[in-house]
């Protein structure tokens, strides 16, 4: 099962950051069709959230056609997103954990790490759009 958190330095609103990490558990093979969600009052009481927030990100998710509520039951992955093989993903993980690992050797701390990728991110989509 999937467990949410946040992050009070993201961009995203807290309801978005839920249906961002929903969305890549699902590319990513973390969650398969029939698995349930936390239950919202589990999602509120572990994040300290107001329900309404979960509620509007399980309701975007029902809206992608990605969950379905069963009332009374709970909410439960119908889809799964596109995504690589498990053995891909595994190896991609431990060249990234490598690189992870040679950046803290260099000096970068987490918000440095961070904006190295994020900026080289954003420069390699925009090479691929031109």
């Amino acid at each position: 099962m999937i467990e949410f958190h946040l992050d009070s330095r993201s961009r995203l609103s807290p309801y978005q950051q839920l249906v961002q990490q929903v969305r890549h558990a699902l590319r990513l093979g973390l969650l398969s069709e029939g698995d349930q969600l936390p239950k919202v009052k589990d999602v509120v009481a572990q994040l300290a959230i107001n329900p309404n927030t979960v509620l509007k990100a399980y309701r975007e998710l029902e809206h992608d056609g990605l969950v379905a509520a069963r009332p009374g039951v709970g909410t439960f992955v119908t889809t799964t997103l596109a995504g690589p093989p498990p053995a891909v993903l595994g190896g991609l993980r431990q060249d990234l954990l490598k690189w992870l690992a040679a950046a803290r050797l260099s000096g970068l701390d987490d918000e440095g790490i961070e904006a190295l990728f994020a900026t080289t991110f954003r420069a390699s989509v925009r090479r691929d759009i031109a």
